[in-house]
C-alpha cells in the first residue's frame, strides 16, 4: 500500500463519524405542527419548507432525520430541541 492510500484511509476513519451522527425527532400527541416547523427552523435552521416537510414525515412515519453533522453541535441542537418538547435523540 503507498502511503498516499495510507493517508486517504486516515482521512476517511476521521471524517466517517461525524457523517454518522443524526437528530431525529420522533411523533408525539402533544405538538402542534406550527411548533415542530418553528422549533426546527430556529434550532435547526432549517427552511419553512424544510421544516414543514419534516414535520409531516414525522407525523406520518413516526419520526424523521432533522439534521447530520459534527456530535458537537448536534449535543446542542438536540437539547434545545427537547427543551422545546419535542421527542428527539442522537443516533
Amino acid at each position: 500500500m503507498s502511503t498516499k492510500e495510507k493517508t486517504r484511509e486516515k482521512v476517511s476513519l476521521k471524517e466517517a463519524p461525524s457523517i454518522n451522527n443524526e437528530i431525529i425527532v420522533y411523533n408525539d400527541d402533544v405538538n402542534t405542527f406550527d411548533h415542530v416547523i418553528n422549533t426546527l427552523m430556529r434550532v435547526c435552521e432549517h427552511t419553512p419548507e424544510q421544516a414543514e416537510q419534516c414535520s409531516l414525515i414525522v407525523h406520518y412515519n413516526g419520526k424523521c432525520t432533522v439534521k447530520t453533522g459534527p456530535l458537537d453541535k448536534l449535543k446542542r441542537q438536540c437539547s434545545q430541541l427537547l427543551a422545546a418538547g419535542l421527542s428527539a435523540e442522537i443516533v
